[in-house]
């Protein structure tokens, strides 16, 4: 069969043959960048890994007095208490009892808005880390006065691992195998009744 039979396709011509370079060059270059941007993704933070570090909100709204609240706030416990008057009135009881009772040691440093007598921003609300400042382990409590033989006549928290006490700021007691107060997170109110751990910005 000649290349004149009507039944055989001519060649492309040279434009013919520019525009299927170019057309293929677009659909392999659609496919490499199709690739690569999972890839380049994948180094950037897990969805999962940015909900550890974001800060958590707190609906206070409704909490009755002595009530404790528990978030998880980058793979940690954190605690809000809401302390009725008599916990309030315990700390001036516990104050000479504690090992740092002005909160200025500096392991686990405690914001500028919480080194006062309660340790928070609004006497009414405890907000800190419930992990114990010793080998990690997780205090129990709010424990009442008189509940516990190592807490004897004060209220507060026991870490039932090693024997530390702290007080109902997180404080703890002197001559205890902690070293140190419960950790305050950064934190802030967002309203009366929201509060938001991990973040203290004003802006």
């Amino acid at each position: 069969m000649s290349s004149s039979d009507p039944a055989t396709p001519a060649p492309p011509n040279d434009a013919e043959r520019r525009n299927m370079l170019i057309a293929t060059g677009v659909v392999g270059g659609a496919g490499a960048a199709a690739l690569v941007v999972p890839f380049v993704a994948s180094f950037g933070p897990s969805e999962r890994a940015r909900a550890a570090g974001a800060p958590v909100s707190v609906d206070v709204a409704g909490m009755a007095p002595g009530e404790m609240k528990r978030v998880e706030w980058r793979g940690q416990p954190v605690w809000v208490l809401r302390r009725t008057p008599e916990m309030l009135e315990s700390l001036k009881k516990t104050t000479p009892l504690v090992a740092d009772p002005n909160s200025q040691r500096t392991a686990y440093p405690t914001p500028a808005y919480a080194q006062n007598e309660w340790r928070s921003i609004k006497p009414e609300y405890l907000v800190a880390v419930g992990i114990c400042t010793h080998l990690g382990c997780s205090p129990v409590g709010p424990l009442a006065a008189g509940a516990n033989a190592t807490l004897g006549d004060v209220p507060g928290f026991l870490c039932p691992c090693h024997g530390s006490t702290f007080d109902l700021a997180g404080r703890v007691f002197k001559n205890k195998p902690a070293p140190d107060n419960l950790p305050v997170p950064p934190y802030k109110f967002l309203s009366e009744t929201s509060v938001l751990v991990g973040e203290d910005s004003k802006s």
